[in-house]
């Protein structure tokens, strides 16, 4: 079965204790769908999760404020939410075996070796999370849009990348405009043959949701960054930062608005005609030939934040 977490705290009148109200959900499923569950319960969500884990596949976990130094110290560090494979042999090179270890290591020592990520660890692993159970029905906000593809065979110029870049950028402009969203920042991802990766990004000089500016924006970053010390196999375009398309913006004071405005109309107009007569109803001339992509292929990426229902 899926995890998810409950939050009961203000159900301990009506139903007893997070103890009580995890061992009637564990029967109740057994009973009526035959089922066997694990659950966890503590006083944050991180160590809830780790409690469910401990006992299989039939039982419940307690952890308390008292006791989790004894329960969930000498665990391996891998155990730990939100610290992965990767994570893990980072630490387990600095002699950081287990979640007791990683509690009492030196913040400083987890933020160079981890960033922000150690220090969230650091928090985790000494009990500190307080982040909130979100209400069942919160939709987490997107907060980015774009497509990638990978080409039948490589891109060997700037004119093929031109190419496969406003394909991908088409869609994206209209996933901005069904989500009534503005990319602020443009990020591009490059795969080559040898399938290494590089990513670049940069702001957009205003929040836009046209093709054009998008894909203008995401070539500049590719021809000012890319070296072609080999040819491109993949391309991702996105859409990053995005803001609500109902908030003012604040235009730069040497940025041409005026222009701006004008490829909007035309983006609407456009928008417009495809949404009557079909997607590709009105599209660049420059798209017309061979642009070496598998037939049509377009995915909304949409990040959400760590969040939890309850």
């Amino acid at each position: 079965m899926d995890e998810c977490w409950l939050d009961v705290t203000k159900s301990a009148a009506l139903y007893g204790d997070g103890e009580e109200i995890a061992e009637t959900i564990r029967h109740t499923v057994r009973e009526e769908l035959g089922l066997t569950v694990s659950i966890g319960v503590s006083f944050n969500k991180v160590f809830a999760k780790l409690g469910s884990d401990i006992k299989k596949p039939d039982a419940v976990t307690v952890i308390g404020k008292e006791n989790f130094r004894e329960i969930l110290w000498p665990l391996p560090v891998s155990d730990l939410l939100f610290c992965g494979p990767a994570t893990a042999r980072k630490l387990m090179h600095r002699g950081i075996y287990t979640i007791g270890a990683l509690a009492l290591a030196a913040p400083e020592l987890l933020f160079d070796l981890l960033g922000k990520n150690g220090r969230t660890l650091s928090v985790f692993a000494n009990g500190g999370d307080t982040s909130p159970v979100l209400h069942k029905d919160f939709c987490s906000p997107i907060q980015s849009i774009g497509h990638g593809i990978t080409c039948v065979s490589d891109l060997t110029g700037n004119e093929e990348v031109w190419k496969v870049i406003l394909h991908l950028s088409q869609d994206i402009g209209h996933r901005l405009r069904a989500h009534e969203m503005y990319a602020r920042n443009v990020q591009l991802t490059v795969k080559d043959r040898d399938l290494f990766r590089r990513q670049y990004q940069a702001p957009l000089a205003i929040a836009s949701q046209s093709p054009l500016e998008i894909a203008r924006e995401a070539q500049r970053l590719f021809e000012r960054r890319y070296e072609w010390h080999s040819h491109v196999r993949a391309l991702t375009v996105r859409g990053t930062q995005l803001v609500p398309a109902s908030q003012p913006a604040q235009p730069g004071l040497f940025e041409d608005q005026e222009r701006h405005d004008k490829q909007k109309r035309l983006d609407d107009a456009v928008e417009e005609i495809r949404r009557r007569f079909g997607k590709r109803a009105i599209y660049p001339a420059v798209l017309s030939g061979d642009l070496k992509l598998p037939g049509i292929s377009a995915h909304d990426l949409i990040l959400p934040g760590s969040t939890f229902n309850r």
